[in-house]
Order: structure tokens, then C-alpha cells, then sequence
């Protein structure tokens, strides 16, 4: 522990190490999903069964971290990280050399057990090193970190393992993880603040590995079974829901909570972890859907729709760094609102494509949500935790995390099923109103008939073909109108939240260093008393 100012250089440092360890973990999120084909015959798994690759290792995720503050208080933040970042690798090489699919499935899970705390005590030590006035771009360059993951990592994962082969999709983590380890051990400490909690909160642990589990379970199983057709999935349900509400009444009464939610009384971490949820369903969903549209209505390669989702990734170190910059000396609000209709003109943009459309008319969409995103990161995060205590800080980075994650969770399973909903709803529009005595539906039948004759078929089959491609051609429209209709809504919702801006209270820098200074000296007067009062 130390309270002596950190040099620049040892601040600087710190941030090397823990962006090592984020970012490693960050892109590992998003490479397997592409990943999940040449698993399926390595390891001759159904698509069932690979799927759990994935499952496992998300909900693990979702266990661990609202844990995080707890833990950091138990054992210490500085070993925490170690012992996280160290799991991981191991898990990494464990999962590399997995004979089987089930020896897969367990390395992934101790890979999220420890990638899980990484991410909400990043951005806790990457808050509290940087002095009030360069927070804003210590959130930005977290915010790299964080974003540039899912951006690029599907592309990194596909040219791996179209290269190498997908054990290289873990293999990799191994120096990264080892110059972490090294580099964490050699500079980061535990804050003077941290106390170690007088007794184990089981009961809290055990509803809340039931509640989150459960939840991202089912949440990244429901499509696939049916939702609450599927009686698994309404027994994941219901555990779910009665696991996450004892959690929060125990959490409420609890002496020594796992997670403190007195951090919600603050209503600007209130209102932005609210904010973090809608961005979480608007950014994960929306790249979903745009990586699915290239690939499987277009016929982009995994490689190409990467590159499709690539220039997010621009826009957003733009931002970013202009955001880093302004969020201290501006009104947070402003920048936020613009962050928020930004992406609501992006995802508009979006909602007008069509099998035709090519690919800079598909990018320039892409760069203007990412540079919205960036406007939306810094000055909400700065707005969520500028006035969270230290000691309360841990407890706050690992909420807003488990917020964004459950709204990402969220909005993945909700894009996947309205998808196939409105594509159902549309095929059923279209196709009833298809006549084959119009006009133009006789024209097109012709064409694609005289086409396959060419081809060298007879008339009969030729018509059979026809009749096969017409309706093929209204499927393909059916799906890009249920693409349509939800860019259209998340477009409609960015631009709602927009209105719930005010809600927020400006932060300003000189009154939060004189109210930090007080609380510092009150703090120190308490330590005090009992020396004074004792014999």
C-alpha cells in the first residue's frame, strides 16, 4: 500500500500492465465466436455442443464479477489481479491443448473465472491512479481497451485459424499473459483504503452464482431452444429470478454484502449504469446483426465482414481521444447526448440497406457508430463514478460492468429472436402477396427459366428452378426487412435516451478536489480519535 503521488512514469506503467491483461482478455471474448466451425470438426462436436465453448465461458463471467469488489477486499486488489491474469493463461494453455470437447468446456470455465474481475478492477486502478483532471483520459484509453476487443477480434480470430489453427487462438494469450503477470507484480499496489471484510457472506455467494448463472444461461440458450417453449429454459428462468431477487434482499441486509448496492443511491451511477444497459443491447446487437447480415444474406467471408466491422474501431479511438480531452473542461452531458444521437443516425443508416448495397455504403454507417460510441463511453463513465467514494469504487466498477454485460447478454438474445420473428412475419407478408398471374412475377419467372434452360434442363425442371429461386428471392427480402425493422428500433431507442440526458448531474472539477480533500482530512481525523482517546 502506498499513499505517496504516483510519479508519471509509474502511472504510465501501471496502465501498460493492466491494458496488457484487459485487452488479452477482451479480444479472447469475441475470437472464439468465429472460431466455432473448425472446432466443430476438430473436435467432431454438433453445433449443440460447441455452442458450450462459448456458454461456459460467459457464464462463468457472469459469477465472478459481481464478485470482484469482494474479492479485491479479501485478498487484495494488487493479488487478485495477479492470481486472474495467471488463471487465464493457464486456462489459455489449457484450453490449447485440450484433447476433447469436454476438456475444453472445463478450461473455459476457470478462463472466465479468471478473465471475469479483470475488467471492472482495471477500470477501478486506471480511475483512481490518473489525478481528477486526466480521468477522462484514462477512461479513454480503457475504452480502447474495451471496445477495440469486439471490433477486432472476430477478424483476428477468423485469420488465425484460416492460418494457423484455432489452439492459436489461446496459444497467443501465453507471452501476453506472462508479460502482464510480470509487469503487474512489479508495479501495481493495494489502495490504502481497502479493509478486509470481518466474516464470509455465503448465502450472498450462493444466490448469486444460482441468480447470474442461470440468467446467462439462459439468455444465450433461449433461441436456440425455443425460449419458454422449452422447459429448460423456464427452469433457468425461475431459478434465475427467485437467485437474483434473494441476492438483492440479502445484499440489502447484509452486514458485509458480496456487492454493496448502496452505490445505486447515487443517482448519477443510477441513471448511467441504466445508460451502460442500452448501450450494451445497442452496441452488441447491432454488431451481431451487421456481422450476420454481410455473411449470410451478402456472402461476405468471416475475413471481409471484419473488415465491414473495422472502421468502428477507427471512429472510436478518434472519439475517444477527442473525448478524453474535453470531458474536464466541458458540460459531460452535451458530449453524451451527442455520443447517444450519433449512433441513433448510425443505426437509421442502417436500417435503409438492401442486397444490393456495397461496401463503403456499409463502413460509413460503422465509422459514425463508433465515433458516437466514444462520445458516449468517456463522459459516462466519468459521470457514473466521479462521485463514488474510494472505498465504494470497486463495488461501483463491478455493477456497471455486470450491467453492461446483462445488457449485452440481453440484447444478443433479443436481436436473434426478433430477427426470426419479423423474417417469419415478412416471408408470410410477401408471400401472400406474390401472384403468379402479375405481370411482373410473369417476367421474372420467365427470366429465371430461360436462365436454367440455357443452362441445358428442360422446361419442366427449368420451371420447377424457377419457381425455387422466386421464392428463395422472397425469403432474402422477408430477412432483410426484419434486419431493417431492427436497426429501426435501436435507432429509435438511442435517440429516447437521448431525452433522459438531463437526468445526470454535471461533474466539475474543482468542486470534486476540495470535496475529495475534505473527505480525506475528515477520514484522517477519525483514524486519529481513538490514539487520542486511548490511555
Amino acid at each position: 500500500m502506498t499513499d505517496e503521488p504516483l510519479s508519471p512514469g509509474h502511472r504510465w506503467a501501471i496502465t501498460a500492465a493492466v491494458m496488457l491483461v484487459t485487452g488479452m482478455q477482451i479480444i479472447d471474448t469475441s475470437v472464439t465466436n468465429v472460431v466455432l466451425p473448425h472446432l466443430q470438426g476438430s473436435l467432431s462436436a454438433g453445433v449443440e455442443e460447441v455452442a458450450w465453448v462459448v456458454t461456459s465461458y460467459l457464464a462463468a463471467n457472469a459469477i465472478v464479477i459481481p464478485a470482484t469488489g469482494w474479492l479485491s477486499s479479501l485478498l487484495g486488489r494488487r493479488r487478485v489481479f495477479l492470481i486472474c491474469t495467471i488463471l487465464f493463461t493457464v486456462s489459455s494453455f489449457l484450453s490449447g491443448i485440450a484433447p476433447n470437447l469436454e476438456f475444453l468446456i472445463v478450461a473455459r470455465v476457470f478462463q472466465g473465472i479468471g478473465g471475469g474481475p479483470i475488467i471492472p478492477m482495471s477500470q477501478a486502478i486506471m480511475w483512481e491512479i490518473f489525478p481528477l483532471k486526466q480521468r477522462g483520459l484514462a477512461m479513454s484509453v480503457w475504452g480502447i481497451g474495451i471496445m477495440m476487443g469486439p471490433i477486432f477480434g472476430p477478424t483476428l480470430g477468423g485469420w488465425i485459424a484460416d492460418n494457423w489453427s484455432w489452439r492459436w487462438i489461446f496459444y497467443i494469450n501465453l507471452p501476453i499473459g506472462l508479460a502482464g503477470f510480470f509487469m503487474a507484480s512489479a508495479f501495481l499496489f493495494d489502495p490504502a483504503y481497502l479493509r478486509k471484510p470481518g466474516r464470509v457472506d455465503a448465502l450472498g455467494l450462493v444466490l448469486m452464482v444460482l441468480g447470474f448463472a442461470c440468467l446467462q444461461l439462459m439468455l444465450d440458450r433461449g433461441e436456440r431452444l425455443e425460449w419458454f417453449d422449452s422447459w429448460t429454459i423456464v427452469a433457468l428462468g425461475l431459478v434465475a429470478a427467485a437467485g437474483l431477487v434473494g441476492f438483492v434482499l440479502r445484499e440489502l441486509t447484509a452486514d458485509e454484502p458480496v456487492l454493496d448496492l448502496s452505490v445505486f443511491t447515487d443517482r448519477n451511477f443510477a441513471v448511467g449504469t441504466g445508460f451502460m444497459a442500452v448501450v450494451g443491447v445497442g452496441f452488441y446487437s447491432s454488431m451481431v446483426l451487421l456481422a450476420l447480415y454481410t455473411q449470410k444474406l451478402l456472402g461476405y467471408d468471416a475475413w471481409t465482414s471484419g473488415l465491414v466491422l473495422a472502421p468502428a474501431g477507427v471512429g472510436n479511438m478518434i472519439a475517444l481521444l477527442i473525448a478524453g480531452r474535453l470531458v474536464a473542461r466541458v458540460d459531460q452531458r452535451p458530449l453524451l447526448a451527442m455520443g447517444f444521437l450519433l449512433n441513433g443516425i448510425a443505426l437509421h443508416q442502417m436500417s435503409n440497406l438492401t442486397l444490393s448495397v456495397d461496401y463503403w455504403t456499409l463502413v460509413w454507417p460503422r465509422f459514425i457508430q463508433g465515433f458516437g460510441q466514444g462520445f458516449i463511453f468517456v463522459p459516462l463513465s466519468t459521470l457514473a463514478l466521479a462521485t463514488i467514494r474510494k472505498d465504494r469504487l470497486g463495488n461501483a466498477t463491478a455493477a456497471f460492468n455486470v450491467i453492461r454485460n446483462v445488457g449485452g447478454s440481453c440484447g444478443v438474445a433479443l436481436a436473434a429472436t426478433l430477427l426470426s420473428r419479423r423474417s417469419q412475419y415478412h416471408q408470410t407478408t410477401l408471400v401472400g402477396h406474390v401472384n403468379l398471374w402479375s405481370v411482373d412475377t410473369a417476367a421474372r419467372l420467365k427470366e429465371w427459366s430461360d436462365h436454367f434452360l440455357k443452362e441445358g434442363g428442360d422446361s419442366f425442371t427449368a420451371q420447377s428452378r424457377a419457381l425455387a429461386m422466386l421464392y428463395r428471392d422472397t425469403v432474402g427480402q422477408a430477412q432483410v426487412l426484419a434486419y431493417a425493422d431492427e436497426f429501426w428500433l435501436l435507432s429509435i431507442m438511442f435517440f429516447a435516451i437521448t431525452l433522459l440526458v438531463p437526468l445526470m448531474r454535471r461533474i466539475r472539477s474543482e468542486p470534486l478536489v476540495a470535496d475529495a480533500r475534505h473527505q480525506e482530512r475528515v477520514e484522517g481525523m477519525e483514524e486519529l480519535r481513538p490514539t487520542r482517546a486511548s490511555p
